[in-house]
Protein backbone atom coordinates (compact mmCIF):
# COMPACT_ATOMS: atom_id res chain seq x y z
CA UNK A 1 0.00 0.00 0.00
CA UNK A 2 1.34 3.63 -0.86
CA UNK A 3 2.13 5.72 2.07
CA UNK A 4 0.46 9.04 2.24
CA UNK A 5 3.64 11.71 1.97
CA UNK A 6 4.25 12.86 5.47
CA UNK A 7 5.53 16.18 4.71
CA UNK A 8 1.73 17.25 3.20
CA UNK A 9 0.15 15.43 6.02
CA UNK A 10 1.73 17.22 8.26
CA UNK A 11 1.26 20.87 6.39
CA UNK A 12 -3.06 20.86 6.31
CA UNK A 13 -3.24 24.25 4.79
CA UNK A 14 -0.47 23.22 2.14
CA UNK A 15 -2.36 20.08 1.04
CA UNK A 16 -5.66 21.42 0.19
CA UNK A 17 -4.18 24.18 -0.97
CA UNK A 18 -2.83 21.92 -4.00
CA UNK A 19 -6.04 19.79 -3.81
CA UNK A 20 -8.14 22.38 -4.81
CA UNK A 21 -5.34 23.97 -7.19
CA UNK A 22 -6.09 20.68 -9.43
CA UNK A 23 -9.94 21.50 -9.59
CA UNK A 24 -9.54 25.55 -10.35
CA UNK A 25 -6.53 25.56 -12.75
CA UNK A 26 -8.26 26.12 -16.57
CA UNK A 27 -7.68 23.06 -18.54
CA UNK A 28 -6.61 23.17 -22.03
CA UNK A 29 -9.28 24.34 -24.72
CA UNK A 30 -10.19 22.03 -27.20
CA UNK A 31 -8.26 21.92 -30.33
CA UNK A 32 -9.29 24.39 -32.94
CA UNK A 33 -10.92 23.62 -35.74
CA UNK A 34 -11.08 24.68 -39.24
CA UNK A 35 -14.69 25.64 -40.47
CA UNK A 36 -15.26 27.06 -43.49
CA UNK A 37 -17.23 30.05 -44.24
CA UNK A 38 -18.29 31.64 -47.68
CA UNK A 39 -20.28 35.04 -47.78
CA UNK A 40 -22.11 36.65 -50.67
CA UNK A 41 -23.62 40.01 -51.25
CA UNK A 42 -26.67 40.08 -53.20
CA UNK A 43 -27.95 43.23 -54.57
CA UNK A 44 -31.60 43.73 -53.59
CA UNK A 45 -34.34 42.18 -57.10
CA UNK A 46 -30.90 41.89 -59.26
CA UNK A 47 -27.10 39.38 -58.81
CA UNK A 48 -24.19 39.19 -56.71
CA UNK A 49 -21.51 42.32 -55.95
CA UNK A 50 -18.46 41.05 -57.25
CA UNK A 51 -15.24 41.99 -59.55
CA UNK A 52 -17.04 44.64 -61.83
CA UNK A 53 -18.15 46.35 -59.09
CA UNK A 54 -15.05 46.19 -56.91
CA UNK A 55 -16.64 43.47 -54.96
CA UNK A 56 -18.23 44.01 -51.62
CA UNK A 57 -15.75 44.51 -48.47
CA UNK A 58 -16.48 41.76 -46.25
CA UNK A 59 -15.77 41.64 -42.15
CA UNK A 60 -16.46 38.75 -39.88
CA UNK A 61 -16.41 39.59 -36.05
CA UNK A 62 -17.10 37.75 -33.09
CA UNK A 63 -20.29 39.79 -31.39
CA UNK A 64 -18.96 38.75 -27.92
CA UNK A 65 -15.75 40.49 -28.06
CA UNK A 66 -15.54 42.33 -31.12
CA UNK A 67 -12.43 40.44 -32.48
CA UNK A 68 -12.23 40.55 -36.53
CA UNK A 69 -11.54 37.00 -37.24
CA UNK A 70 -11.61 37.49 -41.23
CA UNK A 71 -11.75 40.66 -43.81
CA UNK A 72 -11.82 40.78 -47.31
CA UNK A 73 -13.65 41.30 -50.64
CA UNK A 74 -16.13 39.32 -52.67
CA UNK A 75 -14.54 38.29 -56.27
CA UNK A 76 -16.07 36.43 -58.97
CA UNK A 77 -19.22 36.70 -61.66
CA UNK A 78 -22.45 38.67 -60.89
CA UNK A 79 -23.93 34.81 -61.46
CA UNK A 80 -26.13 33.51 -63.28
CA UNK A 81 -29.26 35.68 -64.38
CA UNK A 82 -31.78 32.45 -65.27
CA UNK A 83 -30.29 31.09 -62.15
CA UNK A 84 -31.06 34.26 -59.43
CA UNK A 85 -33.95 36.21 -61.56
CA UNK A 86 -36.17 32.88 -61.46
CA UNK A 87 -40.18 33.69 -60.67
CA UNK A 88 -40.97 30.32 -59.57
CA UNK A 89 -38.44 28.52 -58.05
CA UNK A 90 -39.40 28.23 -54.91
CA UNK A 91 -38.21 29.34 -51.05
CA UNK A 92 -35.56 26.22 -51.55
CA UNK A 93 -34.19 27.23 -54.96
CA UNK A 94 -30.34 27.72 -55.05
CA UNK A 95 -29.10 30.68 -56.73
CA UNK A 96 -25.30 30.17 -56.85
CA UNK A 97 -22.95 28.53 -59.48
CA UNK A 98 -19.44 28.13 -58.72
CA UNK A 99 -18.71 31.65 -60.28
CA UNK A 100 -20.79 33.90 -58.21
CA UNK A 101 -18.84 35.98 -56.33
CA UNK A 102 -18.21 34.99 -52.61
CA UNK A 103 -15.19 35.87 -50.09
CA UNK A 104 -14.18 32.73 -48.82
CA UNK A 105 -12.69 31.95 -45.31
CA UNK A 106 -11.24 29.47 -43.08
CA UNK A 107 -11.36 29.97 -39.86
CA UNK A 108 -9.78 28.23 -36.77
CA UNK A 109 -12.52 27.50 -34.22
CA UNK A 110 -12.48 26.00 -30.63
CA UNK A 111 -15.51 26.79 -29.32
CA UNK A 112 -19.08 27.94 -30.84
CA UNK A 113 -18.50 31.77 -31.69
CA UNK A 114 -21.94 34.33 -32.50
CA UNK A 115 -20.16 35.56 -35.56
CA UNK A 116 -21.30 39.04 -37.49
CA UNK A 117 -20.91 39.61 -41.10
CA UNK A 118 -20.86 43.17 -42.39
CA UNK A 119 -20.71 43.97 -46.19
CA UNK A 120 -19.87 47.52 -47.41
CA UNK A 121 -20.06 48.24 -50.93
CA UNK A 122 -19.67 48.32 -54.04
CA UNK A 123 -16.85 49.97 -53.63
CA UNK A 124 -15.87 51.27 -57.15
CA UNK A 125 -19.07 52.99 -56.64
CA UNK A 126 -18.57 55.01 -52.99
CA UNK A 127 -21.00 57.44 -53.19
CA UNK A 128 -24.13 54.34 -53.86
CA UNK A 129 -22.05 51.88 -51.19
CA UNK A 130 -24.63 51.07 -48.40
CA UNK A 131 -23.50 48.69 -45.48
CA UNK A 132 -25.69 45.85 -44.18
CA UNK A 133 -24.68 42.77 -41.90
CA UNK A 134 -26.42 39.99 -40.04
CA UNK A 135 -25.38 37.71 -36.74
CA UNK A 136 -25.18 33.85 -36.86
CA UNK A 137 -23.67 31.20 -34.59
CA UNK A 138 -21.43 29.14 -36.09
CA UNK A 139 -20.00 25.85 -34.18
CA UNK A 140 -16.15 24.33 -34.90
CA UNK A 141 -15.75 22.15 -38.12
CA UNK A 142 -19.86 23.05 -39.18
CA UNK A 143 -18.95 24.84 -42.64
CA UNK A 144 -21.17 27.61 -43.53
CA UNK A 145 -20.10 26.85 -47.34
CA UNK A 146 -22.84 24.66 -48.31
CA UNK A 147 -25.67 26.10 -50.96
CA UNK A 148 -25.56 29.27 -51.50
CA UNK A 149 -23.69 29.76 -48.32
CA UNK A 150 -24.42 32.74 -45.82
CA UNK A 151 -25.93 35.13 -48.19
CA UNK A 152 -26.90 39.24 -47.11
CA UNK A 153 -28.67 41.02 -49.17
CA UNK A 154 -27.31 44.80 -50.34
CA UNK A 155 -30.43 47.47 -50.80
CA UNK A 156 -29.84 50.74 -53.61
CA UNK A 157 -29.30 51.63 -56.69
CA UNK A 158 -25.56 52.73 -57.89
CA UNK A 159 -26.71 56.07 -58.97
CA UNK A 160 -23.64 58.52 -60.46
CA UNK A 161 -24.07 62.02 -61.75
CA UNK A 162 -22.35 62.61 -64.78
CA UNK A 163 -22.96 65.54 -65.38
CA UNK A 164 -22.70 68.50 -64.52
CA UNK A 165 -19.27 67.70 -62.76
CA UNK A 166 -19.04 69.22 -59.06
CA UNK A 167 -18.08 72.76 -58.62
CA UNK A 168 -18.48 73.24 -62.00
CA UNK A 169 -18.68 77.25 -62.72
CA UNK A 170 -21.15 78.03 -65.84
CA UNK A 171 -20.37 81.04 -67.54
CA UNK A 172 -22.26 83.18 -69.86
CA UNK A 173 -26.12 83.53 -70.98
CA UNK A 174 -27.66 80.23 -69.83
CA UNK A 175 -31.40 79.19 -69.83
CA UNK A 176 -30.47 75.42 -68.73
CA UNK A 177 -28.25 72.64 -67.81
CA UNK A 178 -28.05 69.46 -68.43
CA UNK A 179 -28.60 66.87 -65.87
CA UNK A 180 -27.12 63.63 -66.69
CA UNK A 181 -26.83 60.42 -64.37
CA UNK A 182 -25.93 56.62 -64.59
CA UNK A 183 -28.19 54.64 -62.97
CA UNK A 184 -27.32 50.58 -62.37
CA UNK A 185 -28.29 47.73 -59.87
CA UNK A 186 -26.11 47.85 -56.86
CA UNK A 187 -24.37 45.10 -58.88
CA UNK A 188 -24.01 46.89 -62.17
CA UNK A 189 -26.64 45.55 -63.47
CA UNK A 190 -28.00 47.56 -66.69
CA UNK A 191 -31.06 49.17 -66.88
CA UNK A 192 -33.35 49.87 -70.02
CA UNK A 193 -37.01 49.99 -71.03
CA UNK A 194 -39.01 46.66 -71.28
CA UNK A 195 -35.79 45.27 -70.27
CA UNK A 196 -35.02 42.62 -67.15
CA UNK A 197 -34.19 45.66 -64.93
CA UNK A 198 -37.09 47.92 -66.71
CA UNK A 199 -36.59 51.81 -66.37
CA UNK A 200 -40.05 52.07 -67.19
CA UNK A 201 -40.32 50.53 -63.60
CA UNK A 202 -37.92 53.48 -61.68
CA UNK A 203 -38.45 56.98 -60.61
CA UNK A 204 -35.48 58.80 -60.95
CA UNK A 205 -35.46 62.69 -60.00
CA UNK A 206 -33.34 65.40 -59.24
CA UNK A 207 -34.36 67.47 -55.90
CA UNK A 208 -32.88 71.00 -56.83
CA UNK A 209 -31.97 74.10 -55.01
CA UNK A 210 -29.97 77.03 -55.54
CA UNK A 211 -28.77 79.54 -52.51
CA UNK A 212 -30.48 77.11 -49.58
CA UNK A 213 -33.66 78.04 -51.35
CA UNK A 214 -35.69 74.42 -52.56
CA UNK A 215 -36.94 74.97 -56.02
CA UNK A 216 -38.87 71.49 -56.51
CA UNK A 217 -38.16 68.17 -57.88
CA UNK A 218 -37.76 67.83 -61.88
CA UNK A 219 -38.01 63.71 -62.92
CA UNK A 220 -35.31 62.63 -65.30
CA UNK A 221 -36.32 60.75 -68.18
CA UNK A 222 -34.46 57.59 -70.45
CA UNK A 223 -31.23 58.98 -72.23
CA UNK A 224 -31.76 56.53 -75.39
CA UNK A 225 -28.42 54.62 -73.88
CA UNK A 226 -28.35 51.78 -71.36
CA UNK A 227 -28.48 53.22 -67.84
CA UNK A 228 -28.33 56.87 -68.68
CA UNK A 229 -31.31 59.13 -67.56
CA UNK A 230 -31.36 63.06 -68.46
CA UNK A 231 -33.00 66.35 -67.63
CA UNK A 232 -32.87 69.63 -69.24
CA UNK A 233 -32.95 71.67 -65.63
CA UNK A 234 -33.87 75.19 -66.10
CA UNK A 235 -31.93 78.10 -64.91
CA UNK A 236 -34.10 80.81 -63.81
CA UNK A 237 -30.58 83.09 -61.88
CA UNK A 238 -27.50 82.43 -60.91
CA UNK A 239 -26.41 81.11 -58.05
CA UNK A 240 -24.94 77.97 -56.20
CA UNK A 241 -27.58 75.06 -57.80
CA UNK A 242 -27.24 72.13 -55.71
CA UNK A 243 -28.47 69.11 -57.18
CA UNK A 244 -29.64 65.51 -55.11
CA UNK A 245 -30.40 62.92 -57.90
CA UNK A 246 -32.31 59.61 -56.23
CA UNK A 247 -33.62 56.49 -57.97
CA UNK A 248 -36.58 54.52 -56.68
CA UNK A 249 -38.22 51.20 -56.70
CA UNK A 250 -41.83 51.60 -55.20
CA UNK A 251 -42.15 47.67 -55.51
CA UNK A 252 -39.43 47.38 -52.84
CA UNK A 253 -38.72 50.03 -51.51
CA UNK A 254 -34.95 49.93 -53.41
CA UNK A 255 -33.46 53.43 -53.69
CA UNK A 256 -30.22 55.06 -54.73
CA UNK A 257 -28.83 58.92 -54.24
CA UNK A 258 -25.86 60.89 -55.82
CA UNK A 259 -25.71 64.60 -55.45
CA UNK A 260 -23.50 67.02 -57.18
CA UNK A 261 -23.60 71.05 -56.93
CA UNK A 262 -22.69 74.02 -59.56
CA UNK A 263 -22.43 77.63 -59.82
CA UNK A 264 -24.62 79.77 -62.96
CA UNK A 265 -23.20 82.96 -63.04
Amino acid sequence: MQKSNPNLLSCPALYWALLCAAFILPQPFAAAEPTEVVVRVLSRDAKFIGSSMGGARVNIRDVHTDELLASGLTVGSTGTTKTIMHRDGGRRARLTDNDAASFRTTLDLSRPRLLEVEALGPMTQGQASNRVSATQWVVPGKHLSGGDGWILEMPGFAVDILSPPGHQRLQGARTDVKIIANVVMMCGCPIEPDGLWDANRYEVTALVERDGVELGSFPLTFAGQTSLFALDLPLTSAGLYKVTVYAYDSENGNTGVDHTSFFAQ
